[in-house]
């Protein structure tokens, strides 16, 4: 089952974003994806403690939904699809794992422990495991044993400082099925530049330790044309691509060239029919403004429908806005 030992090289995946790569985002990029593009896919991340909190499940068990369609396009475009969890309690893992192996349809699990937030990386989660190699060893112990489903990592090089050959070494002795490593430490949270060297160097470590892991690199990857490249430059076996989308949601398309307006407009209006389709009242409508200022850019006009996309309450703004702009 575990899929990450068979999957075609070099692997392109997309990153879990929060509040961003939800089905419907999942499914809009799908359905625009060739397939020798896009080979793995990531959910938001979800707490884990959340998970099993008998109220705060409710707000967080959304992030783990996938719908019909999505499903169709995974199974059509032959892309796998991992959840992403995060918690500091190893027992956590192996309900929450437990849970997602016998009710829901995901191919793999991924550990979480690569968000720089700094309320997170305080209690001990996600980055903040970088400072407890033991710990973070015992969690991914735990959750391969919970079920048959593959579980890699997705981590950075450091937590205040690089450190990424001591760090990277703890994580290879509990042989995860792939680790995916962000080029920056916590401290940088997105500033600079990802360091790729640094990144290559895992590679390097776990070539000369003789493992049997795919390692992928992440950070400021803007096309796959790119992160194909530096796969092949930093001896790679993937790459994540994450903030790439905003500056461009036909990323894993085919074909890549500058879009029309009438091409931009209706993806906008795709995304924001399959938005109110798939969560109706239950999410804020608000968090689509993020994508009308990526639609919205590059034509004449697109300032002045852009501020006006962005005062928009429900789709029924939207379609009477984009009815009047013509």
């Amino acid at each position: 089952m575990d899929f990450w030992k068979t999957i075609d090289r070099p692997i392109i995946a997309l990153a879990p974003m929060e509040d961003v790569t939800d089905t419907v985002l999942r499914t809009l990029l799908l359905g625009l994806a060739d397939p020798e593009s896009l080979h793995v896919v990531m959910t938001e991340f979800v707490s884990t403690d959340g998970l099993l909190h008998k109220k705060g499940r409710r707000r967080v068990i959304h992030r783990l939904h996938v719908t019909t369609e999505e499903q169709r396009l995974l199974r059509e475009k032959q892309v796998r699809i991992v959840a992403q969890i995060w918690g500091n309690v190893p027992e956590n893992y192996v309900k929450v794992i437990r849970e997602i192996a016998d009710s829901m349809e995901f191919d793999g699990v991924d550990i979480n422990m690569g968000c720089p937030v700094p309320k997170v990386v305080r209690r001990g989660c996600c980055s903040g495991l970088i400072g407890n190699p033991s710990l973070a060893k015992e969690i991914i112990q735990a959750a391969k044993e919970a079920s048959p489903l593959p579980v890699s990592v997705k981590t950075r090089i450091g937590l205040k400082s690089i450190a990424t050959e001591e760090w990277i070494g703890h994580l290879m002795e509990a042989r995860p099925a792939a680790l995916t490593i962000h080029g920056r430490t916590q401290r940088q949270m997105s500033d600079g530049r990802a360091d790729w060297n640094e990144i290559a160097k895992a590679a390097r470590l776990r070539d000369a330790l003789g493992i049997d892991l795919p390692v992928l690199g992440n950070g400021d990857v803007q096309s796959v044309e790119e992160a194909r490249g530096k796969c092949a430059e930093y001896g790679l076996d993937g790459a994540m691509i994450g903030r790439g989308i905003f500056e461009n949601p036909w990323l894993f398309a085919k074909e890549q060239r500058e879009r029309s307006i009438e091409e931009r407009l209706a993806l906008l209006w795709q995304h924001t029919e399959l938005f109110d389709r798939v969560w109706g009242g239950t999410k804020n409508f608000h968090l689509l403004r993020r994508y009308y200022s990526i639609y919205a850019k590059g034509f004449p006009g697109a300032a002045d429908l852009r501020a006006q996309l962005m005062q928009t309450e429900s789709i029924a703004d939207v379609g009477s806005l984009l009815e009047k702009s013509g």
